[in-house]
């Protein structure tokens, strides 16, 4: 591709990571961190660039931007004679930020507002343990589980479903459906289902049937990641076709959703949009196409 930006919060592991998969793929890369972890990336970016240069390699084809002021970020993000590609990593403002005052081409990542639709013909024991994973096994993560919907026709297995949740310290936020099986829970606003929380806190809604699940995801949904757990054949098809996220899963965890368990190895982001890149990116979202044509005199008629 080129130049590729990268523009990340404070996560000193996108530094090596980043490095690594833009230079495997045959770009430079131009990286601009978080001011909080600022220190720990300019010590990395030594010894990366130390390496390159034991690899006899060009060590200029890895840059940081060391001064992580606004005005400098937005000027990066208008090189467009420089950069060919941009990409943020990091929460809802950042990604916001970057599409509204970035000129070069970007690749929107990461913001996952992920559900879990527990279909009247799940299997509960099944439900139960993906729901705990997508939820516990690493809250502050874009694949994390930030909503689950379930079907009234089953209400009355939601509080042993989320016991396990509020047991870990989980917060319940749901409708008043929710509120009334499950002691706990607190009343849901707008916003609590329309936000990534990263945080030990869920929005639950109660919804009609299969069509109220799927307007619900329509909805609110980010286009990460999206499950439904039913041991109904048509149903779990119906939702891998009506759902449009860059994973969907039947009977699985969304935190499935990464490029090492998609065997990419490691990733640069979770791509949410559709053009390019979709999903996990590994090496391959990091190149592009030239057409070389050899002729010996062919002319179009």
């Amino acid at each position: 591709m080129g130049v590729i930006g990268i523009i990340y919060e404070s996560r000193p592991n996108v530094t090596v990571d980043a490095t690594a998969l833009c230079l495997k793929a045959g770009n430079a890369v131009i990286l601009r961190g978080g001011r909080d972890a600022l220190q720990s990336n300019m010590a990395i970016m030594k010894v990366l660039r130390q390496a390159l240069s034991q690899a006899n390699l060009d060590s200029n084809f890895v840059q940081m931007i060391d001064k992580p002021d606004h005005s400098l970020a937005e000027e990066f993000m208008q090189l467009n004679d420089y950069v060919d590609c941009l990409i943020p990593r990091g929460g809802d403002g950042l990604i916001q930020n970057v599409i509204k005052h970035a000129t070069v081409p970007v690749i929107e990542t990461g913001v996952g507002n992920c559900h879990l639709y527990i279909h009247q013909a799940a299997d509960i024991a099944k439900a139960r343990q993906i729901l705990e994973n997508g939820k516990l096994q690493r809250v502050s993560v874009c694949n994390a589980l930030e909503s689950l919907l379930i079907d009234a026709a089953i209400v009355e297995q939601l509080p042993d479903l989320v016991a396990g949740l509020i047991q870990a310290g989980v917060e319940i936020r749901g409708n008043q459906k929710v509120c009334q099986f499950v002691p706990q829970a607190t009343s849901a606003s707008e916003s609590d289902y329309a936000r990534e929380f990263n945080d030990y806190i869920l929005s639950v809604k109660v919804v009609d049937d299969y069509q109220a699940a799927i307007d619900h995801i329509d909805r609110y949904s980010t286009g990460h990641s999206e499950a439904i757990v039913t041991e109904d054949y048509q149903v779990a098809e119906n939702f891998l076709a009506d759902v449009d996220a860059a994973a969907v899963y039947v009977n699985a965890s969304t935190r499935f959703t990464d490029g090492q368990m998609f065997g990419f190895g490691g990733e640069i982001g979770i791509s949410t949009q559709k053009l390019h890149a979709r999903g996990p990116m590994g090496l391959d979202a990091l190149t592009s196409y030239k057409y070389q044509v050899r002729g010996q005199g062919q002319v179009r008629s």
